[in-house]
């Protein structure tokens, strides 16, 4: 279990963190989407249908390999622009590998979070796998 949830938790903070690399546009005061996706986060659904987690434990088996493949990458990168765009290639990989599943971003991330932080659907993916 240790070792899905430190993947899980990391492939969250590379999906994160990629669209934000790449965007790096300035924030208006009128900006409140980051105080919306918070308000989201706590009444997020944990409600899952077995098809739903299905689809979320398959996405996090390709999301796991290409994690593998490109973390020792990463590590050995000469530079950090280098490394940034090795991260920025993971991430465009694990978006794939999470829209082969069948499933889209939010969605993934959402029962990603959810897996952290409520135990009833880890339970559940864990009786699935």
């Amino acid at each position: 279990m240790n070792k899905l949830l430190v993947s899980i938790t990391t492939s969250i903070a590379l999906l994160a963190a990629a669209p934000a690399m790449a965007q790096q546009t300035p924030t208006t005061a009128g900006n409140t989407g980051g105080a919306l996706t918070l308000a989201q986060a706590e009444t997020q659904k944990t409600n899952y249908t077995d098809a739903e987690l299905k689809k979320f434990i398959s996405a996090q088996e390709g999301i796991t390999e290409v994690r593998e493949e490109y973390i020792e990458k990463i590590e050995a990168a000469d530079s950090q622009e280098k490394a940034q765009e090795l991260q920025m290639q993971a991430n465009d990989e694990m978006v794939s590998v999470i829209e082969d599943a069948d499933m889209d971003i939010p969605t993934y991330n959402a029962i990603a979070t959810a897996y952290s932080s409520e135990p009833k659907v880890r339970n559940r993916i864990e009786a699935l796998m």
